[in-house]
């Protein structure tokens, strides 16, 4: 029988990982507790299956490899080798040099890469010495932005039940679909073929639901990543920390996991550095001498919200004001409360580190946080108690493969906005804006509203309606308006990707096919918001700025309809 080497490969690395993955916070947990000898069983165990499979597909070298780690581990399980802090971090360094290998093997290249025999030169001869001396490799703080993106294919196990479910399904969608087109050649009754097409329709629906609970993963898999981050972060600010899990099984899409990894390994890595405390300053503190932080997450309301909770001391306030006026982001007699200075450190640029080094200092950790998690349609805030610690809270959306859409109408175009960032509808005034402006600002009750007129942002060919509408978005604590020609409602969107030639294209997230077989895109609220922005700096150094305190009259024509007009 012939055999497709690829997918054997495929298959390799998808359980590698899993492997190493589990011998890596074994080997953790048994620092812990030294004692343990399932533990220790358990780390044998995965270790022999991975040299096993390495050996099946023809990577000798990782076999090799595998086989003296093996070694030692045996020495460690018969009690010929004592366990120590030092001996765990050679073993972990390890891991890390194998999934290099795995990524090697992967790309085609099967024998030892230069560094790697260094490595394995040094870890042979530290294994041969009692002492056990923990070799050179490389650094491996930050090894969970990486860990296994080499090696994962775009893959999922699902269980044979959700295949079964989705086989019956797709069974009985074929059904209906034979009656419907039965019923409609045979001139059967309206009523009766409106009835077969809403069980059709109802059928459609529930094997949309089945497909889209076959792309939801629990994110422990995710999480457990980050004790090893935190772990060797901890020992290299010589600091004491442990990292807390909860809600480990709570699913999520895969797209929203693998957009999440960056996100959590900064908040990570900025709990261990600006949070937790030393030893001595913890116990004069009176608090334990090691350091707690918690990573949870939870359902609520349809989203999923994850947590990143620090028992440390709190968010530096004065530091973080000084700083931000030092870079003209706020002003020196400015006001600001509490709540908006922790959002200062979320502007790029921003740090409060004494000195950079490669764990921070340069700003970005925090802002690459807010950019991805508006990217993934969510949000991110701050709470902190100086003394007490803070806590980074994650708001998502469970999916995004199909997200609630707000329809709009630009000309003969029509544009879909997620219904999570619309805030409301009003009608732009008479003489609130002529047709030719671009972008302004109006005033909604009061308040400042900067627009821009999606028949400019996106070169619409269309005379503009006697009354435009605007729709209020809102990204974070930042809200515009979005001025359109009509509101057609609320609508389930199905993203669809755009091809290679549209990657990029400012204001666009994506795109959805509409009933009528057309292309609707999708915006992408918060690359908008800062067009409208960057359009008002334009046009103010123009000195052609449009700042009229126009009113806004907040007149929709179903103002009790929640479902597409909503006032949070």
């Amino acid at each position: 029988m012939e055999i497709n080497r690829t997918d054997v490969v495929q298959v390799f690395l998808a359980e590698s990982e899993e492997n190493l993955g589990t011998i890596e916070q074994t080997l953790i947990a048994l620092e812990r507790d030294s004692g343990n000898s399932e533990l220790v069983e358990e780390i044998f165990r995965a270790a022999h299956t991975f040299k096993g499979n390495a050996s099946c597909v023809g990577f000798t070298a990782l076999a090799d490899v595998t086989h003296m780690i093996e070694d030692y581990l045996d020495q460690i399980r018969v009690g010929a080798r004592r366990l120590t802090q030092r001996v765990i971090s050679l073993l972990l360094d390890s891991i890390d040099v194998l999934r290099e290998m795995v990524a090697e093997c992967a790309n085609g290249s099967e024998s030892l890469r230069g560094d790697h025999a260094v490595f394995v030169e040094e870890l042979r001869s530290a294994i041969e010495r009692e002492d056990a001396a923990v070799p050179a490799a490389t650094d491996t703080s930050a090894h969970a932005a990486s860990n296994g993106d080499g090696l994962r294919s775009r893959t999922l196990r699902v269980s044979v039940e959700k295949l079964d479910g989705l086989l019956n399904l797709a069974g009985e969608v074929a059904i209906a679909r034979g009656r419907l087109r039965q019923m409609i050649e045979s001139r059967e009754p309206f009523n009766r073929i409106l009835e077969v097409h809403r069980e059709a329709d109802q059928l459609h629906i529930d094997l949309q639901e089945l497909v889209m609970r076959m792309r939801m993963v629990p994110i422990g898999p995710t999480f457990r990543q980050h004790v090893r981050t935190v772990r060797d972060l901890a020992l290299s600010e010589r600091k004491e920390a442990t990292l807390v899990l909860h809600g480990e099984d709570v699913e999520l899409d895969t797209k929203v996991v693998e957009h999440l990894r960056d996100p959590l390994l900064h908040m990570i890595r900025n709990a261990v550095d600006h949070g937790i405390e030393r030893p001595e300053e913890r116990v004069a503190a009176g608090k334990e001498s090691c350091g707690i932080i918690v990573l949870s997450a939870r359902h609520e309301s349809g989203s999923i919200v994850i947590e990143i909770r620090d028992d440390g001391a709190g968010v530096d306030r004065q530091r973080i004001l000084g700083r931000a006026i030092e870079r003209g982001l706020v002003g020196a007699s400015d006001k600001i409360a509490d709540a908006d200075i922790d959002q200062l450190l979320f502007s790029s640029g921003l740090s409060t580190a004494k000195q950079v080094s490669d764990i921070s200092g340069r700003g970005v950790g925090l802002d690459v946080v807010r950019r991805n998690v508006e990217t993934l349609h969510g949000s991110v805030s701050i709470e902190s108690v100086p003394g007490i610690g803070t806590t980074f809270s994650i708001r998502l959306p469970l999916t995004l493969a199909i997200i609630d859409g707000f329809s709009v109408g630009v000309g003969r175009e029509t544009f879909m906005i997620p219904l999570d960032a619309v805030v409301e509808c009003v009608e732009v005034p008479l003489d609130g804006a002529t047709s030719i402006d671009s972008c302004g600002v109006l005033s909604l009750r009061g308040d400042p509203l900067p627009w821009v007129r999606l028949r400019e942002v996106f070169g619409v060919l269309a005379e503009p309606p006697p009354r435009e509408k605007v729709v209020v978005v809102e990204c974070g604590d930042v809200r515009a308006g979005l001025v359109v020609d009509e509101l057609h409602g609320e609508h389930q969107t199905v993203i669809k990707p755009l091809g290679p030639l549209f990657h990029g294209l400012p204001g666009i997230a994506g795109s959805s096919i509409l009933g009528n077989g057309r292309v609707a895109l999708i915006i992408d609220v918060p690359g908008l918001i800062f067009d409208v922005t960057q359009r008002l700096a334009a046009s103010r150094a123009r000195g052609n700025f449009n700042g009229a305190n126009t009113p806004i009259r907040a007149a929709v024509a179903e103002p009790g309809r929640k479902n597409w007009m909503r006032n949070r």
